[in-house]
């Protein structure tokens, strides 16, 4: 069964932004190659204000990715996200059913 997911990653700005970007390609390579799809397209947010420091940093790069992909298959890429140094923080949350359907994300059964 195919789950909804949103993936927040905020990018370290000690890279350039081509690289911060690049980290949008290499996440949706990762949720096709688990099976899943990308529903509409990457969110790119830019460079943003930290509400506090994060490991003496006060900006990052943010984008939002929206995704459908079967439970659990998205194991690997937290894996590599926690794992990389660039990324700062990351957050996969799954959607409840009724914020996925209004966003549109559901299959017609």
């Amino acid at each position: 069964m195919m789950r909804a997911y949103e993936l927040m990653v905020i990018v370290d700005t000690d890279v350039d932004e081509p690289v911060a970007q690049s980290w949008v390609k290499t996440a949706t390579e990762a949720i096709g190659a688990a099976g899943g799809s990308v529903h509409g397209k990457p969110d790119w947010w830019g460079k943003r204000p930290f509400a506090y420091p994060i490991h003496k940093k006060e900006t990052g790069y943010y984008f939002v990715i929206e995704c459908l992909a079967p439970a659990g298959s998205l194991d690997e890429l937290e894996r590599s996200l926690r794992l990389a140094d660039d990324i700062v923080r990351h957050k996969l949350i799954r959607l409840p059913e009724s914020e996925a359907e209004r966003r549109g994300m559901t299959a017609a059964a």
